[in-house]
């Protein structure tokens, strides 16, 4: 795997509100105490990520470092990640305390229900 493949890159990331919205609306979602995911297949030929973390989580680092756990998650698992799905990851107040072991555990543990949902 050459080292620029491993980013995740702007077109690998939900960014506009409709693409959100489009999510919320249609989509399907599972969850667990800290982590909700929602998603819907698309119409690309790989997955999207969005990550949606609220200020009723806590102050903007607790936000950014949930984010940047996200994101590595989903950085280091894509390819385990099948399919060309969108996927939101939306943090649960609970998520604010956790380790980043934990949050990948959690984080696992959805994407796997999610693999046993579409398959």
């Amino acid at each position: 795997m050459h080292p620029g493949d491993r980013r995740i890159r702007k077109r690998d990331k939900l960014l506009k509100r409709p693409e959100f919205l489009y999510l919320s609306r249609h989509g399907n979602s599972v969850h667990n105490r800290h982590f909700v995911v929602a998603y819907h297949l698309n119409q690309l030929d790989r997955p999207r990520l969005g990550v949606t973390v609220t200020r009723k989580i806590g102050g903007a680092v607790v936000r950014n470092r949930i984010k940047r756990i996200v994101r590595e998650f989903f950085r280091r698992n894509r390819h385990q990640i099948r399919g060309n799905r969108d996927y939101n990851v939306i943090a649960k107040k609970a998520a604010a305390n956790v380790s980043t072991e934990q949050a990948f555990a959690s984080l696992g543990h959805l994407f796997g229900k999610v693999r046993e949902h579409t398959d």
